[in-house]
């Protein structure tokens, strides 16, 4: 029997929690849902991702209200995900910043990524019909954008392919805390459908830890301290390493897709079967393994190409 499609079992609202990690520094986290977070400077906010709507944003937008009333002026969106970008009209905000290849893929698969999170993630799309359109960057760059809140440095980082080619870390190197956006997971399955995995659990992952925060926020899961950043850094490398090497195998052995994806399961449940999302990404990170060990590059995501893939592999 076929299990419920992606997340539309998901129905449970889950509580969201606003944390300070450093002066002006806050992360608004949410049991496994997607994090976002800001950075308040002296006359104005710089907010990290958007929510999948305005009227979710607005539920985030109402909890910074409580800290302060400054007008945000940039929004940063770590990838192009509808999940993370279709609420930002809600801020109102100055600027919106994105990496070049976040705005590229939103031109080219931003319609289709739109529909594609709606229908596997229902729940997190409260008042879909609050959304205005596709959410377009009007700063974007190739590697690093420097911004500079009062006496506050924000760096903006490119490290490389990862979650998608246009992922973004906000790094603040004064206070040693960096979101990671969702190239870093904790205790949640990273999502790889867009993904360029053999980059990204190598020189991506090794780039991040590379920047020795003390402070992390992950995509998904609990702001991580102190050792919990490397652990959290190598939890998501071995989840990516597992599964592309498996696939890795078994493609080359002539396995089909299924078994591929048999292989990948027996592989990964005992250590990760319990992690937020598992049987959500399950099936879409083995196709994009499959794909990029047959040499394709990331495919656009339809809704009926979720469908067919779940069907392929979770029934």
């Amino acid at each position: 029997m076929s299990k419920p499609f992606a997340s539309t079992g998901d129905t449970t609202e889950q509580r969201s929690t606003l944390e300070e990690l450093a002066p002006g520094v806050y992360a608004f986290t949410a049991q496994g849902d997607p994090n976002v977070g800001a950075v308040v400077g002296p006359e104005s906010v710089l907010c990290v991702d958007a929510r999948a709507t305005p009227t979710a944003a607005g539920e985030w937008l109402d909890s910074l209200r409580q800290v302060t009333d400054k007008p945000v002026e940039w929004l940063v969106l770590t990838h192009y995900h509808a999940v993370r970008v279709l609420g930002a009209s809600a801020f109102e905000a100055r600027h919106v910043v994105a990496h070049s290849g976040t705005h590229a893929w939103i031109q080219e698969r931003g319609a289709q990524d739109w529909e594609s999170e709606y229908r596997r993630f229902p729940r997190l799309f409260r008042d879909a019909g609050s959304i205005p359109g596709l959410t377009y960057p009007d700063v974007s760059f190739a590697d690093t954008l420097t911004l500079a809140l009062g006496d506050r440095e924000v760096q903006i980082r490119w490290l490389g392919g990862g979650h998608t080619q246009g992922d973004v870390t906000v790094w603040l190197p004064r206070e040693q805390v960096v979101f990671a956006g969702d190239l870093v997971e904790a205790r949640a399955a990273p999502y790889m459908g867009d993904a360029l995995v053999a980059q990204w659990q190598a020189g991506t992952l090794d780039a991040i830890e590379s920047l020795g925060a003390e402070i992390l926020v992950p995509g998904r899961g609990p702001a991580l301290r102190g050792d919990e950043v490397r652990r959290g850094i190598s939890e998501t490398r071995d989840y990516l390493q597992t599964i592309l090497t498996t696939v890795r195998s078994a493609h080359g052995r002539g396995a089909s897709l299924r078994e591929a994806a048999e292989e990948a399961r027996a592989a990964l449940e005992p250590r990760f079967g319990d992690w937020w999302i598992f049987e959500h990404c399950f099936p879409f990170n083995v196709a994009r393994c499959y794909d990029e060990v047959s040499g394709l590059e990331p495919q656009v995501w339809t809704a009926e190409k979720d469908r067919e893939v779940w069907a392929a592999l979770q029934s």
